[in-house]
């Protein structure tokens, strides 16, 4: 088995990338900050105040943990299950708060810029195996 320091710069910088969003989106708008949109928009799922705040927490837990693997996975699947629950994100944003997408620095150019770069990770891991 390879070390993460003898993969290619291109997968180490998606690697890179790719955590500090999911570490950042958790760490800062989920729990430190609790930003009224993202409660807001669980808020669709859980009407209630109180517990949509503390699954936006738990969910911001669950995206540091969530980065953290992607920062070390030799798991080509691991970013393919980003990228599907990147579309599915956007899927629940364009469902439920649709104007979203005309803010400057919308989930929309958020997420395709992070597909982009979990194809790239998986392809670059796929090929590091062969």
């Amino acid at each position: 088995m390879r070390l993460i320091s003898r993969e290619t710069p291109v997968l180490l910088l998606c690697r890179a990338a790719l955590s500090f969003s999911w570490i950042y989106q958790g760490a800062v708008p989920k729990i430190a900050c609790q930003s009224r949109g993202e409660i807001e928009l669980i808020g669709h799922v859980i009407p209630m105040y109180q517990w949509a705040c503390q699954a936006v927490f738990w969910m911001g837990v669950g995206e540091i943990l969530f980065g953290i693997v992607l920062l070390f996975t030799r798991w080509s699947w691991v970013f393919w299950l980003n990228v599907a629950a990147l579309m599915a994100l956007l899927c629940f944003v364009a469902l439920f708060e649709p104007t979203m997408f005309t803010l400057p620095f919308n989930p929309l150019t958020l997420n395709v810029s992070l597909i982009a770069l979990s194809v790239i990770a998986a392809v670059e891991l796929k090929n590091q195996k062969l």
